[in-house]
């Protein structure tokens, strides 16, 4: 017997009809290989154009959710601080209890992407209209090698920051920053005092309980020379973003 051959026998059909056989089960598997595929690219178009993750306000469309990276986040005690703002005031983060809280990192001494940020909390402040008094804009220093109010301040001026009424950019001693830093799982490198500061940007909304809610994630593109812009249509999205989040959290 041969070793290639099945050792079941039976009848044996007509070539035509064994043919039809063949090409009826080649038309199957071609079938449910193009279903497959057709499914394999659905998948890839929907993870090219971005699923819309549950949780996001109705309010906040997807392309701006996508733009924001925006993403629901467990809603869990933010964790506490006290440390100093701009003003030389001490300030408690459960001292803003009863009101939104924008929460970001910034660099004093930043050329990058701290202006940006900057331009989109005061365009945001803007789009809250009425809603603007119960939020509170906040950050919190990531430069070691500048740590006074002094260089805050100076920030904050140059930046208009100023501009926004509940604005406060929070520095302290530096194991208090680290701590801080940390307990929002902010990365940063600090190579020496007139070098830049590489660190996380992310963004926090934290309700008026104390709880955070969101996430997102502050971009920035850079020139042919290496300045940092955002085209005006992107910064007034961000803006609307952070007004629109905020103004959710409020009712």
């Amino acid at each position: 017997m041969s070793g290639t051959g099945s050792a079941v026998s039976g009848p044996s059909l007509p070539r035509g009809r064994g043919l039809a056989i063949i090409a009826a089960a080649v038309a199957v598997l071609i079938v449910a290989a193009s279903a497959g595929y057709a499914v394999i690219r659905a998948r890839q178009h929907q993870q090219a154009t971005g699923l819309r993750a549950s949780g996001i306000p109705a309010s906040v469309s997807t392309s701006l959710a996508n733009l924001m990276q925006l993403s629901p986040v467990p809603a869990t005690s933010a964790p506490g601080f006290t440390l100093t703002d701009q003003d030389g005031q001490t300030m408690s983060l459960a001292s803003l209890r009863g009101r939104v809280v924008v929460l970001d990192f910034m660099d004093p001494h930043c050329t990058d992407i701290c202006p940006i940020v900057s331009q989109e909390f005061i365009d945001a402040y803007r789009d809250l209209g009425a809603n603007a008094p119960h939020v509170v804009f906040l950050a919190v220093n990531v430069n070691r090698y500048h740590l006074q109010v002094a260089d805050v301040a100076a920030f904050s001026s140059e930046q208009r920051l100023t501009k926004i009424p509940a604005w406060h950019f929070l520095t302290g001693a530096y194991p208090s920053l680290q701590a801080v830093w940390q307990a929002y799982q902010i990365e940063v490198d600090a190579p020496g005092p007139d070098a830049d500061v590489i660190h996380s940007s992310q963004m926090y909304f934290i309700d008026p309980q104390g709880r955070e809610r969101f996430l997102a994630n502050p971009m920035v593109d850079h020139t042919a020379s290496g300045s940092a812009y955002l085209p005006a249509s992107q910064l007034a999205s961000w803006g609307q973003g952070i007004a629109l989040l905020a103004r959710h959290l409020t009712a």
